[in-house]
């Protein structure tokens, strides 16, 4: 059984909003004296959160992260999500060393290796060589231990060619290739990576995910990643946690946590339903209800390698009619990615009807997409219902290999991305060796 090597109790991280002090000088008296006794702070406010959403007034305390509980075991990829301003820096800066809690523990069994930000633990004045030793010795490791993996830290960053150039020199790209080429290959327990990787190139951003499941698979070592990526972190992690406003709003599986970070990022709308009075439509059709289903349940977030239905149920007043049911699906920079309207449809009797139509697998790219559903009434021609974005959901890639993107990691272009037939490779000629 893997044993527990980050456990994270009651954390919490209070921080001053405006200038260091409270203001006054008995005030500050005060603060220093319940530090000195122990006790928290006596001006912080108890329960408050750090919501974005509100202006902080000059002088108040937030809590950047409060009440935080969990534990990672060895060998795990935890995925750390949540909006820009929940807390996942400072909590990977508390896990760091870098600050200390305000309260709360923090126990970790082995060594940390962090790249929290561009240039995090270079020295600007001295060589990428030489950092690579300066980083090295802090970890505890000896000179020759970091001079047998030198060769592997510059072949997978480089930066042969400027390995004895300043580091103040580099490029931010350059800066993050080392950086995490020395976290990686002076193996620590524990490799914590925030978003910086988003800084490298795609095919950087390939070689370091893929590093980090080598890592972790082949090494029994724990990572723990920060992402806006929500592909990378779905095929990298083995687990997530999502922050929000400062507290641990959900940990658990990969993908249901994905889907409750989106939930709360888009407002994605997967389902709809009405009652009678009040659904679209006109005299003779009325849509009862519409939603985004996979795997035979209701959803707003997709996995692009499975069949993606959109199911309706709608009433129909009088017969004799053909029904034309149809779909637009848009992304969301306002593209039609395709029309599809049923021109095959037989004269329908009234009454209730459910019907559904399937987008393959392996035919969306990653993104958030909106459904504009229309209805037409024919003999004579009549327009029922024609709404936009009466449903919207966010598409993600799951962990298939033999989908389109197989072992690549980096941004993959195109508005759609369909699975073409490639043949086995047929051999022409073989030119024997000496």
């Amino acid at each position: 059984m893997p044993d527990t090597i980050i456990q994270v109790e009651n954390l919490g991280k209070l921080y001053r909003v405006g200038e260091i002090g409270t203001g006054t000088l008995s005030h500050d008296i005060n603060r220093f004296w319940a530090r000195l006794r122990g006790r928290e702070d006596p001006f912080s406010k108890v329960g408050t959160i750090n919501d974005r959403t509100k202006r902080a007034e000059k002088g108040e305390h937030v809590w950047a992260l409060n009440d935080i509980n969990f534990e990672v075991q060895q060998g795990e990829v935890l995925g750390i999500i949540g909006k820009n301003g929940a807390g996942k820096s400072t909590l990977l800066k508390l896990l760091s060393r870098v600050t200390s809690p305000t309260r709360g523990e923090v126990r970790i069994k082995g060594r940390v290796a962090s790249l929290l930000e561009v240039g995090t633990g270079f020295h600007p004045e001295m060589t990428g060589r030489e950092n690579i030793y300066m980083n090295g010795t802090i970890m505890g490791m000896r000179r020759r231990e970091v001079r047998a993996k030198l060769d592997d830290i510059v072949d997978f960053a480089g930066v042969a060619k400027y390995l004895d150039t300043p580091a103040k020199r580099y490029s931010s790209g350059m800066t993050v290739r080392l950086g995490f080429a020395i976290a990686a290959f002076l193996e620590p327990e524990i490799l914590i990576v925030d978003e910086v990787l988003a800084v490298g190139d795609a095919a950087f951003q390939k070689k370091a995910i893929g590093k980090m499941q080598e890592v972790s698979s082949e090494g029994g070592r724990t990572v723990l990643f920060v992402s806006h990526n929500m592909s990378a972190v779905q095929q990298l992690c083995t687990r997530a946690l999502c922050i929000e406003n400062g507290t641990l709003a959900q940990i658990g599986n990969v993908r249901p946590t994905i889907e409750y970070y989106l939930k709360g990022v888009n407002r994605n709308i997967g389902s709809r339903e009405w009652n009678f009075e009040s659904a679209p439509g006109n005299d003779k059709f009325k849509l009862l209800k519409i939603q985004v289903a996979q795997d035979g349940r209701s959803t707003n977030t997709v996995d692009i390698n499975k069949n993606i239905q959109i199911k309706i149920e709608y009433d129909l007043s009088v017969s004799g009619k053909t029904v034309v049911n149809g779909i637009n699906l848009y992304s969301s920079q306002g593209y039609c990615v395709f029309a599809n309207c049923d021109w095959n449809q037989r004269h329908l009797n009234k009454g209730t009807y459910v019907r559904k139509v399937e987008i393959p697998a392996y035919t969306l790219a990653e993104g958030s997409y909106s459904v504009l559903f229309q209805t037409i009434i024919l003999d004579p021609w009549d327009v029922a219902i024609h709404q936009k974005e009466i449903l919207a959901f966010d598409a993600i890639e799951g962990q298939d290999t033999n989908s389109v993107r197989g072992l690549y990691k980096g941004p993959w272009p195109g508005v759609v991305r369909i699975k073409l037939n490639w043949s086995k490779e047929v051999l022409l000629s073989h030119v024997q060796e000496d």
